[in-house]
C-alpha cells in the first residue's frame, strides 16, 4: 500500500542487495492495470472521465464509438460540447454542485448525428474532499427510446382513434337527436320496405303518426295497409306497385285511421332502390302527417267559394237594386192612383211584397259578402235587444220562453244598428227553427277583453269587445253541420223552407263590423251562438238627438243636383223629389253634373249622387264640387258597394248614404236629414240612458272564448 501510495521508493533484500520487492510490486501493478484496462475497453458502456476543470481526461473505446470519433482524440474538450442546449444547461447546474446524477440524454456526435444514451455520473474527490473530476458511464438506449416512442405513438394513435370514434359517436348521437326532433316537429317519419320479404322498417317517429306504440307498429306492408283508410287502400297499393314497376318516384296522399277512430291525412314520398343488376330491392321513403295542411286547404277552398259567391252577389246587386228601385217606386205611384176597393190594388200590393222580399234577399247577399255599406255609430246593445223583443216575440211564438241576462253598464259597441238588428233577428229565427215543439231562448250580454294569442285564433284585433250570446235548448247539430254552418245556401231545412243565407248573413255582418262569431252545439242539447262586437272608442254615452215627429209628407223647397247613370232610377228619383217641392237638376254622369253645377252652383243646396258610375265616381265628383263650394252637402245612393267609399271600409263620420232600393218616404226623410244637418235616429242607439235588466253580470267578467273553429281559449 505504501508502494502504491508512492511513499516507498524501493524495498532492498539484505542478502542480495537487490530491490526485488519493488519489481514484484510494479509487475503486480502492471497486471492489475491491464486487467482494469481490458475491462474498461471491452465493456458495452461508454466511460467518460473528466477532470476538475470539466475537460475530457479519458474516454474508452465504446464511448468513442458512440460519439463516432477516434479514441482519446477528443481529450481536452468539455463534455458539454456533446450535449444539446437544454441538456447543457441541466448538466452545467450539476457541475456547479457535483453529486451523483443520472438521466436519459440526447448526445451530439462529431458527424452531426444524434443518439440517446443513459448517463450516470459519479463525482471523484481527493483527500480532504477536494473535487477532482467526474466519472460518467453512458449506455446507448437509442433503440429502446425508439421502441418506447413507437409504443407511445401507437398508444397515442389508439387513444386518438378511440377519442375520434367517441367524438364521431357523440356527433352521430347529436345528429340523430336533432333529426328525431325535426322529424317529430314536422310530423314526419322514415320507412323502408324490403320488396322481396315485404318486411317493413319504421323510424322511431313513425308510430306516433299513426296513433300506435312502437310495439304495435306494423312489421310488413300488408299490416301497414290495415292502418290506411279502407277507401284509400287500393289507390295506395296501386301507387306502390306502379312506382316499383316503372322505377319512378312515389308521391301520394292518403288517409289513415287511428285506433281511436279518428282520420288523419298523410303524404308519402319514396324512391325505388335497385341492386347492381338494376332489379328493385327496396322502397325508401318519408311519411308526413298533413291533416293541418289539408284543413287549411279546405278552409282556403271554402274561402274561395264564399268569395266567389260574394263577388257574384256584389256584381248583381247594383243592377238588381236599380231595377227594384224602379219597380217599387212606380208601383207606389200606381197604387196611389187606385181606390181602396180597386182589385188592381191587391195585385200591385203583391208586386210590392215580392219586390221587398227580393230586396231583402239581395241585402242578405251583400251582408254575407261583406260588401254592405255600414254606417257605424255607438250602439247600446242592451237597448237594442230589449227594443226588438216585441217583434221577436211575434217571430218565435208563445211556446218559447225568452230569458235575458244582460250585464249592467255594458260597453257601447261601434256598429251599424240596423245590421245588428238583422243579426239578432236571424239568430232568433235560427233558434226558433231548432225548437219546433217549444223550448227556452236566452240572450246574454257581457264585457270581455280579448288578448293575444286568443285574438289571433279569433281572427280579430286584441282589445275590448261586447259579447252577445244567443242560446237555445233545441235539437242542436252535429260537428259536420257546425263546420258548414256559415256557408251560403247551406241549410238542413226542407226545400222551400229556407234560403241558407240567414247565418251566412250573420257571419258577414259581424266580420265586416270587426268582430267574430263562434258556435258550440251538441246534438239534442241545443246550440249557443257567441257574437263578439268591438266596443266604441271615445265617449260611448254621447247623446244622439231623437228624430223629430214631422208627421205627414216631408216636403222642402231647396235645389238638388241629382246624378244617376241609370235612367229609370234617375227619372223616378226626380219625380219623387219634385212632388215633394224640391227643384231638381239631373245629370247622367260626372261630366254632365260638373257642367250643370258650373251654371247653378250658387243655388244648389244638396248633391244627391250614386256611388258607382262610369268614369268619375260619386265621391270624386263631390270632392271636385266641394272645392268650388265648400259648404255643399252630399247624400250618396248605392245599390252596389265596391266603389271608392266601400273600398275604404265603413262610411266616415258626416257621410250619409241611402241604400237602394228605397221608397219615396225614405228618400224624402234622408234628404231632409242631410239638408238640416240632423243625425238619423236608429233603433238601439245609446241615448245616454243605460238599461238595467234582471240577472246582471259584472262588467269585464272572464269568459271562455270560442273561436270559429269551435276550440276553447281562455281570455279576459
Amino acid at each position: 500500500e505504501a508502494l502504491l501510495a508512492g511513499q516507498i521508493d524501493a524495498v532492498v533484500d539484505p542478502a542480495h542487495s537487490t530491490p526485488l520487492l519493488l519489481a514484484k510490486a510494479q509487475e503486480s501493478l502492471r497486471q492489475s492495470e491491464e486487467r482494469y484496462r481490458h475491462i474498461v475497453e471491452n465493456t458495452n458502456e461508454g466511460i467518460w472521465l473528466s477532470d476538475s476543470t470539466h475537460t475530457t481526461a479519458f474516454m474508452n473505446r465504446r464511448m468513442a464509438q458512440m460519439l463516432r470519433c477516434e479514441e482519446n482524440m477528443e481529450l481536452g474538450r468539455s463534455p458539454l460540447e456533446f450535449l444539446d442546449e437544454p441538456r447543457k444547461l441541466a448538466f452545467a447546474q450539476y457541475l456547479e454542485r457535483p453529486a451523483p446524477y443520472q438521466s436519459d440524454v440526447e448526445f451530439l456526435r462529431t458527424d452531426g448525428t444524434r443518439f440517446w444514451g443513459h448517463l450516470e455520473v459519479v463525482p471523484m474527490f481527493e483527500g480532504g474532499g477536494c473535487y477532482a473530476g467526474s466519472l460518467a458511464m453512458v449506455r446507448d438506449i437509442t433503440e429502446r427510446r425508439a421502441a418506447e416512442f413507437a409504443r407511445r405513438k401507437s398508444d397515442l394513435e389508439r387513444g386518438c382513434l378511440a377519442q375520434e370514434l367517441e367524438r364521431q359517436a357523440a356527433v352521430l348521437r347529436e345528429t340523430e337527436a336533432r333529426t328525431t326532433y325535426a322529424l317529430n316537429a314536422a310530423r314526419m317519419g322514415v320507412w323502408e320496405i324490403d320488396l322481396k320479404t315485404r318486411l317493413l322498417t319504421w323510424s322511431g317517429t313513425m308510430p306516433s303518426l299513426y296513433g300506435v306504440t312502437a310495439a304495435e307498429a306494423p312489421r310488413s306492408s300488408d299490416e301497414f295497409l290495415q292502418l290506411v283508410h279502407p277507401d284509400d287502400r287500393v289507390m295506395l297499393q296501386n301507387a306502390l306497385e306502379a312506382a316499383v314497376a316503372n322505377r319512378t318516384e312515389l308521391q301520394v296522399e292518403f288517409r289513415a285511421v287511428w285506433p281511436d277512430g279518428t282520420v288523419h291525412w298523410h303524404s308519402g314520398l319514396a324512391q325505388v332502390i335497385c341492386d347492381e343488376g338494376g332489379t328493385p330491392v327496396r322502397l325508401l321513403g318519408v311519411d308526413t302527417e298533413i291533416s293541418e295542411r289539408k284543413s287549411l286547404e279546405s278552409q282556403f277552398q271554402q274561402s274561395q267559394k264564399m268569395e266567389a259567391v260574394g263577388q257574384l252577389a256584389g256584381g248583381i246587386a247594383h243592377d238588381f237594386n236599380n231595377l227594384m228601385t224602379v219597380v217599387l217606386g212606380y208601383s207606389a205611384f200606381v197604387i196611389e192612383t187606385l181606390g181602396v176597393s180597386d182589385p188592381r190594388r191587391a195585385d200591385l200590393d203583391e208586386v210590392v211584397r215580392a219586390g221587398q222580399r227580393a230586396t231583402a234577399l239581395t241585402r242578405q247577399l251583400l251582408a254575407f259578402s261583406r260588401k254592405q255599406v255600414l254606417q257605424p255609430t255607438n250602439v247600446d246593445l242592451n237597448a237594442l235587444v230589449l227594443g226588438m223583443q216585441d217583434m221577436l216575440a211575434r217571430l218565435i211564438g208563445e211556446d218559447i220562453l225568452v230569458e235575458h241576462a244582460l250585464a249592467a253598464d255594458v260597453w257601447a259597441v261601434r256598429a251599424d244598428a240596423g245590421q245588428l238588428e238583422q243579426v239578432l233577428m236571424n239568430l232568433t229565427v235560427n233558434a226558433r227553427d231548432a225548437m219546433p215543439t217549444g223550448g227556452r231562448l236566452s240572450f246574454r250580454t257581457s264585457n270581455v277583453e280579448v288578448e293575444e294569442p286568443d285574438a289571433h285564433s279569433f281572427g280579430i284585433a286584441a282589445g275590448c269587445y261586447v259579447l252577445l250570446a244567443v242560446a237555445d235548448n233545441g235539437t242542436g247539430m252535429t260537428e259536420s253541420v257546425r263546420k258548414r254552418l256559415f256557408e251560403p245556401f247551406f241549410t238542413t231545412k226542407l226545400p222551400g223552407k229556407g234560403t241558407g243565407l240567414g247565418l251566412a248573413t250573420v257571419y258577414g255582418i259581424v266580420k265586416q263590423t270587426g268582430g267574430t262569431v263562434s258556435v258550440t252545439s251538441t246534438p239534442g242539447a241545443g246550440a249557443t251562438f257567441e257574437v263578439y262586437l268591438p266596443c266604441a272608442q271615445g265617449d260611448p254615452q254621447a247623446l244622439l238627438p231623437a228624430a223629430p215627429d214631422r208627421g205627414g209628407t216631408i216636403r222642402g223647397n231647396e235645389t238638388i243636383l241629382l246624378v244617376e247613370d241609370e235612367d229609370g232610377v234617375r227619372l223616378l228619383t226626380r219625380r219623387i223629389l219634385e212632388q215633394s217641392g224640391y227643384r231638381v237638376f239631373d245629370a247622367n254622369d260626372a261630366d254632365h253634373a260638373e257642367a250643370v253645377f258650373a251654371k247653378h252652383a250658387k243655388v244648389i243646396d244638396l248633391l244627391l249622387t250614386d256611388v258607382v258610375m262610369p268614369g268619375i265616381s260619386g265621391p270624386k265628383l263631390f270632392a271636385r264640387l266641394q272645392e268650388q263650394q265648400p259648404g255643399l252637402k252630399v247624400l250618396y245612393m248605392s245599390g252596389y258597394t265596391q266603389g271608392a267609399i266601400v273600398e275604404q271600409g265603413p262610411l266616415g263620420p258626416g257621410i250619409e248614404l241611402l241604400q237602394k232600393p228605397f221608397t219615396a218616404a225614405a228618400l224624402n226623410e234622408r234628404v231632409r236629414e242631410v239638408i238640416e244637418g240632423r243625425t238619423p235616429h236608429r233603433p238601439g242607439l245609446n241615448n245616454g240612458q243605460h238599461t238595467r235588466t234582471q240577472n246582471p253580470e259584472p262588467a269585464g267578467d272572464r269568459h271562455r272564448l270560442r273561436p270559429p273553429d269551435g276550440r276553447r281559449h281562455d281570455g279576459r
